[in-house]
């Protein structure tokens, strides 16, 4: 009775064990399999059997993850002193090197962005940094890819800068120089219509002075406007006469 008792308890004892070494993968992970400590492989998504006790399945998830920098006051390389925050998206691309060549991938990812961050900030001047966002971004994303994807399997697929915080007398100055601009461009743009308008005035002039039918007409078009407004006697006189009022005693016409 008591080998009975026995087998009956060795043997569900077994069953739990097969039941314990059943193990799922999602489509998402990837399962990496340690024997006795030892690396043995990458297990595919799917039900997998492992040996309970003699073996480890780890899982390791590939999805894209999304890490928040917090804002990091930094001095640019011209001497301004800002905060940015930024987003980094990462993946694992190796479940193997993202259990074995590092404790926690996530944290060492973030930590090198934060570090990666404030180099590339520290190198950059303050008007590449509100121009040419883009290049940044395309830099801080090398460089963080750079020192994970070897060495821990992890991928930065995006790198971006949020926001850039100014100090108040920063934006104050920039405003003062804005305004500048706009002023200067409203007095050339100005300046330009002066000058077009006089080389017109000339060249109407130029017209004028070898057409006397054509200063005529103007003349007679200049009294046509100011009968028009209704707010004066208009007497007209001749051309002939004032030409000859202008002309000086004893001059043939």
């Amino acid at each position: 009775m008591a080998i009975v008792l026995v087998g009956i308890i060795v043997g569900l004892a077994l069953v739990i064990l097969l039941a314990l070494g059943f193990r799922v993968v999602h489509q998402w992970e990837r399962g990496v399999l340690l024997r006795f400590g030892k690396l043995v492989g990458v297990r595919n998504p799917g039900l997998n059997f492992i040996m309970p006790i003699v073996n480890q399945l780890i899982k390791v998830d590939t999805r894209i993850l999304t890490v928040v920098l917090e804002p990091q006051e930094v001095i640019t390389k011209d001497n301004v002193t800002i905060k940015v925050d930024a987003v980094v998206y990462f993946r694992v691309v190796d479940a193997e090197k993202a259990v074995i060549n590092v404790e926690d991938f996530i944290s060492a990812s973030t930590q090198i962005a934060l570090t990666t961050l404030r180099s590339v900030i520290g190198q950059s001047e303050l008007d590449e940094m509100l121009a040419h966002r883009d290049r940044i971004n395309q830099r801080l994303r090398e460089i963080i890819d750079e020192q994970t994807e070897g060495p821990w399997g992890v991928r930065v697929t995006v790198a971006e800068i949020k926001d850039v915080l100014l100090p108040e007398s920063m934006q104050r100055a920039m405003a003062r120089q804005a305004e500048a601009e706009r002023e200067k461009r409203g007095k050339i743009v100005h300046a330009e219509g002066e000058r077009q308008a006089a080389q017109n005035l000339m060249e109407a002039a130029k017209i004028l002075s070898v057409e006397p039918v054509a200063v005529h007409l103007r003349y007679l078009q200049a009294l046509v406007e100011m009968a028009g407004e209704r707010n004066s006697t208009i007497i007209p006189v001749p051309l002939d006469i004032l030409n000859a009022i202008r002309r000086p005693q004893g001059t043939d016409r």
